[in-house]
């Protein structure tokens, strides 16, 4: 029996504090992780070109408590350039972290931001399983979409010889009857509006019961 596996892709975020002196304590966290980081060789941006915004924006910040003229607004340029930096620099962790999908969450923390597990699509895959009485089984085939229907076959002897089984218009179906003990293989086609019928699946194998 093929069984289905979830996919979880771990993500990358970035919480951004507001008030623009957490907002300078997070980034520079983040330089600080990521400098000499074996998971970082080579970042996008360079860490060097972060640290000079940061700089650059603490200056600002500086300036922009005198209340002069003009102050806040070259306040929220600095800001918003040390924004765009650091959503360029999630990407790469991002691309990073998804070359290794199996220490993803690991090297996302390590770069000093937090990670957000997301579940992509489960693998789909053709599966037969025990039904809910004696001699049934329950098949499940991957779904080829709206307006399709679906063929369904089982072979008792190897793949010899195939019966047919009622078309379905749902992905899934459950066969009765068959016989408790016997090894059964099962096999699908899907047809679409338009793709038209296709092929036979490979066949999956189950010992019924």
């Amino acid at each position: 029996m093929s069984q289905s596996k979830s996919v979880h892709r771990s993500l990358a975020i970035l919480k951004l504090p507001r008030r623009v002196p957490a907002f300078i304590t997070f980034a520079q966290s983040v330089v600080t992780a990521m400098t000499n980081n074996a998971y970082f060789s080579s970042p996008t941006p360079p860490l060097p070109t972060v640290t000079a915004a940061i700089t650059a924006l603490q200056s600002a910040e500086a300036g922009a408590l005198s209340r002069l003229k003009g102050t806040v607004t070259a306040r929220n340029d600095k800001k918003a350039a040390l924004v765009a930096l650091l959503q360029t620099l999630r990407t790469y962790v991002q691309n990073t972290a998804d070359a290794d999908a199996e220490n993803s969450a690991a090297i996302i923390q390590s770069a000093g931001l937090p990670v957000k597990k997301i579940p992509a699509h489960k693998t789909r895959v053709f599966l037969a399983e025990q039904g809910p009485l004696t001699g049934s089984v329950k098949i499940v085939a991957p779904s080829a979409g709206p307006r399709s229907c679906y063929d369904w076959q089982y072979s008792s002897d190897g793949g010899k010889t195939w019966v047919d089984a009622p078309s379905t218009i749902k992905s899934k179906t459950t066969l009765e009857g068959l016989t408790a003990g016997a090894t059964v293989l099962f096999r699908y086609r899907s047809i679409t509006p338009k793709g038209g019928q296709g092929d036979w699946s490979q066949s999956v194998a189950l010992l019924v019961k």
